[in-house]
């Protein structure tokens, strides 16, 4: 387990113009760590992921991945990030392997190290036996399980999950949150989890409660319900996120 941070976050901020949607945010992930990036729709969440995937520049602070300075050594910090974005992202009329193999292509990654890895990962998800169909004749759990897959194949440092079981049946969600805490638990595998879905946390989750571009409380479930006096994540969050200066 590295001593160095899966990600380090200083004081990152971003507008919209006169709207400024991050400010002065800073947290870290450390190795082995599944952090939940709690928040309400329009908390920030995304465009904090924008900014540590770089779909989006920010002139304001600074974003480490596994010690590589975002801005700049780019290629090298971005080479040790694995993403799922909230929108499906996956080829419908390719088969798993192909989508996959794409990826692994894109990643310098040979065909028969890249067959290895793709056989490795979808028998960890329990997918090996879908691996020659279609992604449209899988239903929407065995889609992101494919995504999890592939933001796995190049093997990251860090796992960004954007609200990755929205819409998804509950078996489906559980199946998807027991497997992510199993692949941190060898603690080459740092995740950060967006979402605003309470019964996605576990007691061992580090918190990080981010509302109208400011982050609220941080620290592992204990600590999150010390600081704010309630007696489970849920009223916590509710009070975190009903605070007169946001309304």
């Amino acid at each position: 387990m590295s001593a160095t941070p899966a990600l380090a976050v200083e004081r990152l901020g971003h507008a919209y113009g006169r709207k400024q949607a991050l400010d002065q945010v800073s947290f870290t992930v450390d190795s082995g760590q599944c952090a939940i990036l709690l928040g309400p729709n329009g908390a920030g969440k995304t465009t904090l992921f924008s900014l540590i995937t770089r779909l989006y520049d920010s002139r304001e602070g600074h974003v480490r991945i596994a010690g590589f300075d975002l801005h700049r050594d780019t290629g090298r910090a971005l080479a040790k990030l694995g993403v799922v974005f909230q929108q499906p992202t996956l080829d419908l009329d390719l088969t798993v392997t192909q989508n996959l193999l794409y990826h692994a292509a894109l990643h310098g990654i040979g065909r028969r190290e890249a067959m290895q890895r793709i056989e490795e990962e979808l028998r960890r998800q329990g997918m090996y036996e879908r691996a020659g169909e279609k992604v449209r004749q899988l239903n929407g759990g065995h889609r992101r399980r494919v995504e999890i897959a592939r933001a796995l194949l190049h093997r990251p440092r860090l796992l960004l999950l954007d609200e990755p079981t929205v819409g998804l049946d509950v078996p489906s969600r559980k199946a998807i949150v027991d497997h992510v805490h199993e692949l941190t638990r060898s603690g080459r595998l740092s995740v950060l989890w967006a979402t605003h879905l309470i019964d996605e946390i576990r007691d061992s989750d580090r918190l990080i409660v981010l509302h109208a571009g400011r982050i609220r409380a941080i620290g592992d479930v204990a600590e999150v319900l010390a600081q704010t006096g309630a007696d489970s994540i849920g009223a916590a969050f509710e009070r975190l996120t009903h605070r007169p200066e946001a309304a």
